[in-house]
């Protein structure tokens, strides 16, 4: 039924030599565990968080969102985009900005705010709530701005097209991004 497969063996024979004793070993199975790369899996600890560059990463994004406490911490930078994590304090936003050539995807993964955007800082005539898994695109030119409305951090990631951020970018709170922001600027 099988013969076709190009891994007909590993899929379609239960007693490969990785069947022990009836119990799947995860551990010699290189489709279920990754033995060179030990960032993504979650029962290694915390992922560590840095700017993995433009080299190919696997990772759980939803585990290295929660893990992160920084303002904003850039998670791969590559050449067309970015990803960076970021945590809002109860009570504070990611501030007003308008990002001239970027479209930007925001993920919540935990927490909840109100997003507003508008063509000005002054007209900001979109508001909506967004929570726990959901995203919100906000295309280039668009003034845009997420205010934390929970009792915890906000914590989501974001995808810049193109790379908003200098590759390695970690800004431990938000007056240290806007006091790096202004002098980039």
């Amino acid at each position: 039924m099988y013969r076709n497969s190009c891994c007909y063996y590993q899929w379609h024979y239960p007693m490969h030599h990785n069947w022990n004793n009836n119990n799947w070993s995860y551990t010699q199975n290189p489709h279920y565990y990754n033995w060179i790369n030990y960032n993504w899996n979650p029962y290694y600890g915390n992922i560590k968080l840095r700017d993995y560059g433009s080299r190919p990463l696997v990772i759980n994004i939803d585990q290295a969102a929660k893990q992160n406490n920084t303002y904003r911490t850039a998670l791969w930078t590559g050449k067309y985009l970015q990803v960076t994590l970021m945590s809002i304090n109860v009570g504070d936003d990611i501030g007003l900005e308008v990002h001239p050539t970027t479209d930007q995807f925001i993920r919540i993964e935990e927490g909840q705010g109100l997003v507003q955007m508008g063509d000005s800082k002054d007209k900001l005539d979109f508001k909506e709530m967004a929570y726990d898994d959901y995203a919100i695109m906000i295309p280039a030119g668009k003034w845009h701005n997420v205010t934390n409305t929970g009792n915890t951090p906000l914590k989501i990631y974001v995808i810049y097209a193109p790379p908003e951020h200098p590759y390695g970018t970690v800004h431990e709170t938000k007056s240290i991004a806007i006091a790096t922001e202004e002098k980039r600027h």
